[in-house]
């Protein structure tokens, strides 16, 4: 059976993976769901969060993006990220290179965000036409305070942080930058591949869970709508979403117009999806951390929606990323 690029369905991680799991351990404090990211592990009164990704749809800032996404995820559940392992699987024609690049890229990114580079695997193989990076992170929390994506109630309102699409706003500017500047202007590009120094959540999550937040989500592959639907997924309840609501930064609704995607469907580590049951005092300490913060939506007891234009429209699973499908079509 041929799948679609982008992320396992659902339906599929129900019937292949989750019945084979091993060992349900007690110690194993958040177990492996549809919607989850991170898995959590007592270690008395600490708790260790570990979370693993990896880097498929930039082609460039592999070892910058591998630190940030992973560390978002440990950020996303209330842990402070401490350390992490990288698997870099190198493609023959340019190893050295993309070695040499991945690892100053990912050792800037791990000193911005103070954490250790502390291990992994590097090895030429065949049959990859382009180098890829996996990311082991992991990162500690005190027992009781670890916020699950699944952990909303109904009645939380939902914020996002930044906007929708900052990743993969900042990928297509770079890897169509030619076909981008024949519409957008350089000063507007240059700012679209500048996004990348924003895809850390780090601030705005520490922030949240301080405030009270009962769960937050760091939105990726299936951009907002996706990440929305996957905790409310995870927590069994339902979401119902304004699409006009939702913060788009210019230089994204730039290079989505050019290229006929919607930014709500777009890869977007960098922003961060926050539910609270007090949307105002969870915004200002937001606000204070130095980013911004809008309600979106909130979460219901059952249905899961987007209202666009008006009219409520089915929130679907997530599906293919815009990213795949403007790339598939456009290189």
């Amino acid at each position: 059976m041929r799948l679609p690029i982008g992320k396992v369905s659902a339906e599929l991680l129900a019937s292949l993976v989750y019945p084979h799991l091993g060992t349900r351990r007690p110690d194993v404090l958040v177990h492996a769901q549809f919607g989850e990211d991170c898995a959590a592990i007592d270690f008395g009164e600490e708790v260790a969060v570990l979370t693993t990704d990896p880097i498929t749809g930039a082609a460039a800032d592999l070892g910058w993006y591998a630190v940030c996404v992973a560390t978002n995820d440990l950020a996303a559940a209330g842990a402070e990220p401490v350390a992490l392992t990288l698997t870099l699987l190198l493609a023959p024609d340019r190893a050295a290179d993309d070695l040499a690049r991945i690892m100053r890229d990912a050792s800037a990114a791990a000193r911005t965000l103070e954490v250790e580079i502390a291990g992994g695997h590097s090895e030429v193989t065949r049959g990859i036409d382009r180098t890829i990076v996996v990311v082991t992170a992991v990162g500690r929390a005190p027992k009781g305070r670890v916020l699950r994506s699944g952990g909303a109630v109904a009645g939380d309102a939902l914020l996002l942080t930044k906007g929708a699409g900052i990743e993969g706003t900042a990928i297509l500017a770079g890897a169509l930058e030619r076909r981008l500047a024949q519409v957008l202007d350089a000063a507007l590009l240059e700012r679209a591949k500048a996004l990348r120094l924003e895809i850390s959540v780090l601030p705005e999550a520490r922030a949240a869970a301080q405030a009270g937040a009962r769960a937050m989500h760091d939105v990726t592959e299936g951009g907002v709508l996706g990440a929305a639907y996957e905790m409310a997924a995870a927590a069994g309840i339902g979401v119902r979403i304004d699409a006009a609501r939702i913060p788009v930064l210019p230089e994204t609704a730039a290079v989505c117009g050019v290229l006929g995607i919607d930014p709500l469907g777009l890869i977007g580590s960098g922003a961060l999806l926050v539910a609270t049951p007090d949307a105002a005092r969870t915004a200002a300490a937001i606000a204070r951390a130095g980013v911004r913060a809008e309600g979106i939506g909130q979460f219901v007891p059952r249905d899961r929606v987007v209202v666009r234009g008006g009219r409520d429209f089915p929130l679907p699973p997530p599906a293919a990323d815009e990213l795949w499908r403007v790339l598939a079509r456009e290189t």
